[in-house]
């Protein structure tokens, strides 16, 4: 019998609007933001990853990187429509889906392996990177939800579906609270 197959989907598509411009372009001790989540969450470790951004420059370096490149031309829409498209670029072999967002600049690839391997353990299961108990990203869903995630619509993302569902929810501790940090300022 073969492992459950994990794709991954890296949302960078935002536009930073709390933060004031281009936030995955800024760098976190000289590497841009969106560097810091591939190396976190790099496409080795997956069946299949795809990045979501209506940036070329991220685009680039996603196919560089490994992934599959996927344009959102209209990010104004929301984080819905980046859900739905990286869904659709690696759901077709998946039986479950990390989704992770690109503002963690302290997310460790040593705890999104302990993610994946938690959820391995029990496939039909959604899963979330934790802190002292505490839900954070990134987060597995496995392919029952699949069409539940496509079907969201406007600023929202896979939280909607966690909400629906909390009896399906499992945490796996990060290495560190501070990997769940999310970077919306400057400062």
């Amino acid at each position: 019998m073969r492992a459950p197959r994990v794709s991954a989907v890296l949302l960078a598509a935002g536009l930073g609007r709390r933060f004031g411009g281009e936030k995955l372009l800024h760098p976190v001790e000289g590497r841009a933001l969106y560097l810091r989540a591939f190396e976190a969450v790099p496409a080795a470790l997956f069946h299949q990853a795809a990045v979501v951004s209506g940036r070329e420059e991220i685009l680039t370096a996603a196919r560089g990187g490994g992934y599959l490149p996927v344009s959102n031309p209209r990010p104004q829409e929301g984080q819905s429509l980046s859900v739905k498209l990286g869904l659709q670029a690696v759901w077709a072999e998946a039986d479950g889906v990390l989704f992770a967002v690109c503002d963690q600049p302290w997310l460790r690839r040593e705890s999104v392996e302990g993610l994946v391997t938690a959820w391995r353990g029990e496939p039909d299961r959604i899963f979330a990177l934790s802190a002292q108990g505490r839900r954070g990203n990134p987060v597995i869903f496995p392919a029952r939800f699949f069409l539940e995630l496509a079907g969201l619509t406007g600023d929202v993302g896979g939280g909607t579906v966690l909400r629906r569902h909390p009896e399906a929810l499992r945490l796996a501790e990060a290495g560190s609270p501070r990997e769940l940090e999310d970077m919306d300022t400057p400062q």
